[in-house]
């Protein structure tokens, strides 16, 4: 059979374009970068490392993106961004510090400025103008500290709170408070007042295995205090602060609109809720607290505001809840094989949805040294395990954050 000239030209066009869209189709599309801070050195002194990974968009597998960059200290143990994902902020704990990146768009991390604590830093978050860099410290004394940001650089110290049961009713004389989390509601919230919470628990009404140093009878363990934010970033005792947060809480979160918040119960195996009022008052949910996995010790809120996943370490697994809009009550775990059960690497401490599209859940597991990837069904909240996870890590991640893709919008929400 033969050909004219005319068509073996378009026989041979048609046979590049093909090859160019097969091409195309399975060229890999970053939408996130992933960053996961580890103990990267065996020794006391060793720097702790920052990982980088760009977030498929097709599988929600990890790849390696830009190298490692040391996190500027000692075990590093909490991370996070700034609400235009243009900084990035590590508490270092070993060594009291916190380090200050700038983020490109090519998730390159580069070290700018740090500030060494008084003691020990836990845990940090950043206010939705990025106007002030939060960080809670301690236990003895545990201490909220208030950061001015200029240009994402850390400033000076705006405003500082020691946390103290001191004046709440019974005997505290020996309270031991041990900080373990904080969440800033949105500059642009409805609530008055901006609220910050943090939480923590009494070591010396809380000690298994060991002797209780309280004054008997104990108090609750587990608080959250609230503050809300004034002029200059002064920080003011909420009305009724703090109050009962189960026995030893672990993480916290604010759903996107301001309306709930969210405290894991490491002791119990539980999540308990909270309505927000107005001037950031927190009130009990109703029906709670909720069940968890074993040792919850992360939480986290889809963008959407939809959902809440919970990553348990004892357990190695993720717990996933549908948030009830009127009422803010999650409901029963969900998960796509009627268990509650999305089995994770050994100790997940960390856990995150992706921005960009809000398709992926990852937690950082501690004793897996690795990260393990679900992707989120954004119509019921189940998750399925990435492809290929989990994805190896640096020796003992503890925190993990994500920021979009500068070429991909955020998910959002409006009830």
């Amino acid at each position: 059979m033969k050909f004219s000239k005319l068509s073996q030209l378009f026989l041979v066009s048609s046979i590049g374009l093909l090859v160019a869209t097969l091409l195309t189709a399975c060229q890999l599309v970053t939408i996130d970068y992933v960053f996961v801070a580890s103990s990267a050195g065996s020794g006391t002194s060793s720097d702790g490392q920052i990982d980088t990974y760009a977030v498929d968009s097709e599988s929600g597998a990890l790849r390696t993106a830009a190298p490692s960059v040391s996190s500027g200290g000692v075990n590093p143990i909490a991370m996070t961004v700034t609400a235009d994902y243009k900084n990035l902020y590590v508490a270092n704990k070993s060594n009291n510090t916190l380090v200050h990146f700038t983020v490109d768009l090519n998730g390159k991390l580069t070290s700018k400025d740090t500030v060494t604590t008084s003691n020990a830093p836990v845990a940090m978050a950043v206010d939705s103008a990025g106007t002030y860099l939060y960080v809670v410290s301690g236990p003895n004394p545990s201490v909220l500290t208030a950061y001015s940001l200029s240009s994402g650089a850390i400033g000076s110290v705006a405003f500082q709170q020691t946390l103290s049961l001191s004046g709440v009713s019974g005997s505290y004389a020996n309270d031991v408070l041990a900080p373990t989390g904080v969440a800033v509601l949105a500059n642009t919230s409805t609530v008055t007042g901006n609220g910050v919470f943090v939480t923590l628990y009494d070591q010396s009404a809380y000690n298994p295995g060991g002797v209780l140093t309280c004054i008997q009878p104990c108090a609750n363990p587990g608080w959250i205090f609230g503050f809300t934010v004034g002029s200059g970033g002064a920080l003011t005792p909420v009305s009724g602060s703090p109050w009962k947060a189960g026995i030893k809480p672990s993480a916290i979160a604010a759903d996107p609109t301001d309306r709930f918040v969210y405290v894991t119960d490491f002791a119990s195996n539980q999540v308990i809720g909270y309505t927000i009022q107005a001037g950031s008052v927190l009130n009990f949910m109703l029906s709670g607290p909720f069940s968890a996995g074993s040792e919850p010790a992360a939480i986290v809120i889809d963008p959407r505001g939809k959902y809440i996943y919970v990553s348990n370490s004892l357990s190695a697994s993720v717990s996933a809840y549908v948030i009830t809009q009127a009422t803010g009550i999650p409901s029963a775990a969900v998960n796509t094989t009627g268990s509650a059960t999305n089995s994770t690497d050994p100790l997940p401490v960390s856990i995150a949805v992706d921005p960009a599209l809000g398709r992926f859940v990852y937690t950082a597991n501690e004793l897996g040294n690795s990260v393990s990837g679900f992707r989120l069904d954004p119509n019921a909240g189940t998750l399925t395990a990435t492809q290929a996870t989990p994805y190896p890590t640096g020796e003992k991640p503890t925190s993990l954050v994500i920021i979009p893709h500068g070429n991909h919008a955020t998910q959002t929400v409006t009830p």
